[in-house]
């Protein structure tokens, strides 16, 4: 019989653990999921044009009518996946703000109405996982794009999108943009994403040092986005199994770009609260001058395997 705990609300941290039995594919399993996320204009910006998501997926049944159970009664499937979501829009004005608001409330409508809830694992879902991850990113494109059309004061708006999906142990993500994700795991911080971007391609290319690819002028160009001049985008995908300890953290570059990453290391290091953890993350970037909107998601994870 499968257990769960939750805890969290809209003003608190999410805490959710779940325990399923073992079966005769599997020992018994137990994970554990600590998340909480900031957003701050920043030093220098008029307005924050980020926006994040922290969500708890699970399916539940109220009861309309019954002959043995009061009408309003509820219950909830004993099962958690969890999707969370930066997003930093590009547009100037408003223009920015709406692309990344509007980007993940289309992929949270897409998630509720046309996502395959993907609790129960069978052979191929996985594929067809990844594949509705994918159309979740291309559908904010195209409402993205489709609403800067229809008004002249949003042309070319766009939003770099990267979320991640967990469940079962398991993290998939889809991502377009310069924002990122990073693995913690035994100490060690690795980056997971590439950056979309103008400076990441002379990187590649060898025709810029990674001191000159943090130059402003270079560093802000990004080639790939929801929305944008051109309807289109190319969804970077990840799967990767997590392991007992392991952190996520998903940031938009106005925490990646004042902050390097040995001292996101350190930080996390440090902070073994969610909470806690992103509040410091948040007032280093701060501390080192604010250039831009600041947006953070950090998850923690404990997994038992029996």
């Amino acid at each position: 019989m499968l257990t769960t705990h939750l805890t969290g609300s809209v003003d608190s941290p999410e805490d959710s653990t779940i325990e399923y039995p073992a079966s005769s594919s599997h020992g018994r399993l137990q994970i554990r999921t600590r998340c909480d996320g900031l957003t701050d204009r920043g030093r220098r910006r008029s307005n924050n044009e980020d926006s994040f998501l922290i969500a708890r997926l699970t399916k539940r049944l109220d009861v309309c009518r019954s002959s043995f159970e009061p009408p309003g009664s509820q219950r909830e499937a004993r099962e958690v996946a969890h999707l969370l979501v930066v997003a930093d829009g590009l547009g100037g004005a408003a223009a920015g703000e709406q692309a990344s608001s509007l980007s993940i409330a289309t992929v949270e409508d897409f998630v509720l109405n046309c996502f395959k809830w993907f609790l129960h694992f069978e052979p191929g879902e996985q594929d067809e996982l990844i594949r509705e991850l994918r159309q979740a990113l291309e559908r904010a494109d195209r409402e993205v794009y489709r609403r800067a059309q229809a008004d002249r004061a949003l042309a070319g708006m766009g939003t770099t999108l990267t979320m991640a999906y967990t469940v079962r142990g398991e993290l998939y993500l889809a991502h377009a943009g310069d924002s990122r994700a990073y693995l913690f795991r035994d100490g060690a911080l690795r980056r997971i994403t590439r950056d979309h971007s103008y400076a990441q391609m002379l990187l590649d290319a060898g025709h810029l040092s990674p001191e000159d690819a943090r130059l402003p002028g270079i560093r802000n160009v990004v080639t790939n986005v929801v929305g944008g001049p051109r309807e289109g985008v190319h969804a970077e995908i990840h799967k990767l199994s997590l392991e007992d300890g392991d952190a996520l953290l998903l940031c938009t570059d106005g925490l990646s770009e004042p902050v390097d990453e040995p001292t996101i290391a350190s930080l996390i290091a440090e902070h073994d609260d969610p909470s806690a953890c992103c509040r410091a993350l948040l007032s280093r970037a701060l501390d080192a001058g604010g250039p831009d909107n600041v947006s953070l998601i950090l998850a923690r994870f404990g997994i038992a395997r029996g």
